[in-house]
C-alpha cells in the first residue's frame, strides 16, 4: 500500500470515523475514499489539502512519511491515549446495522467501523450498545439503546435478568432470559409485555449474549401507559414467570 493511502486510513481510524463519515467530511463519495484506502486510486490535491488542514499534517508528510510509525508524533500519542481508553469504549449497533451485525459480529474490521461512545458510570469491560425496535419490552420504548456487557455461555446467565440475545434464527432481540438446570441446551426468552408469548431458543442458535447494564431513551420516547394498564401488565408478567418456573421445575 502506498504511504498516502495508508496514512488516510490511519488518520480516519484515529478519529474513530467510518468511511462514510470521513467521506462526508471530505465532500466525496464513500466508494472513492475506499478506492483511496485500497490503493485503487490516488487522492486528488484538493483532498490532500483538506486532510492536511483537518489533521494539521503537511502534505509532504502525507505523501512521504508513514504517520502510524512515528512513535513520538502527536498522532501516535493520541493513538496510545485512545488505546488506553479502548476497554471502556462502547460500540453502538443501530437497528439499521442489525443485519450486518449478524454477519460481522466476530469480524474485527466490521466492529471497528461501528461508532463508539463512553459512559462515566461504567468501568473497564467488554461493552456494546444495541438499539431496539418494537413493543415487546414495554415500558422500555422502541428506539431505546440498551448498554450491555458480554456474557460467555450458559453458566454466566442470571435467571430472569434482561439480555440482548443475538441468535442465528431470531436476529437481535432484547428479552428476559429463563434457564433450567435440567435443560442446559435451551433458554426461554420472555417479553415484559404480556401480549408477547415466551419462546424457547436452543443454545446452539445463540451467537452472543449481552447482559443489560443501562437503558438510554429520549424523553419523547417514554411510554404513555396508564397506571392501571401498567399494573395489569406487571401482574400478568408475574403470573407468567411463576408458571414458567413451575414448568421448569417439573
Amino acid at each position: 500500500m502506498s504511504v498516502v493511502c495508508q496514512n488516510l486510513k490511519y488518520l480516519r481510524k484515529q478519529k474513530g470515523w467510518t468511511q462514510q463519515e470521513f467521506a462526508d467530511k471530505l465532500g466525496i463519495k464513500r466508494s472513492l475514499l475506499g478506492a483511496y484506502e485500497e490503493e485503487r486510486a490516488e487522492p486528488r490535491t484538493e483532498v490532500l489539502e483538506q486532510v492536511s488542514d483537518m489533521f494539521r499534517v503537511s502534505i509532504d508528510d502525507l505523501l512521504r512519511r508513514d504517520l502510524g510509525s512515528q512513535k513520538d508524533s502527536f498522532l501516535e500519542k493520541r493513538r496510545q491515549q485512545k488505546l488506553g481508553n479502548a476497554r471502556q469504549a462502547i460500540q453502538f449497533v443501530p437497528v439499521k446495522a442489525a443485519a450486518g451485525y449478524l454477519a460481522g459480529y466476530n469480524d474485527d474490521e466490521f466492529i471497528e467501523e461501528l461508532n463508539t461512545f463512553t459512559l462515566p458510570m461504567l468501568g473497564a469491560g467488554d461493552y456494546r450498545a444495541f438499539e431496539i425496535a418494537g413493543d415487546s419490552m414495554l415500558p422500555v420504548p422502541s428506539g431505546s439503546v440498551i448498554v450491555c456487557h458480554k456474557v460467555d455461555g450458559w453458566e454466566e446467565i442470571k435467571n430472569n435478568e434482561t439480555y440482548v440475545v443475538v441468535t442465528s434464527r431470531e436476529g437481535i432481540v432484547f428479552k428476559r432470559v429463563l434457564k433450567s438446570n435440567r435443560a442446559k441446551s435451551r433458554i426461554t426468552l420472555v417479553s415484559d409485555n404480556p401480549q408477547f408469548e415466551p419462546y424457547p431458543v436452543e443454545m446452539e442458535e445463540v451467537l452472543e449474549l449481552w447482559q443489560s447494564d443501562a437503558v438510554i431513551s429520549k424523553s419523547n420516547q417514554q411510554s404513555r401507559m396508564s397506571v392501571n394498564h401498567l399494573a395489569d401488565m406487571v401482574s400478568h408478567l408475574q403470573d407468567q414467570v411463576s408458571l414458567l418456573k413451575k414448568k421448569i421445575k417439573d
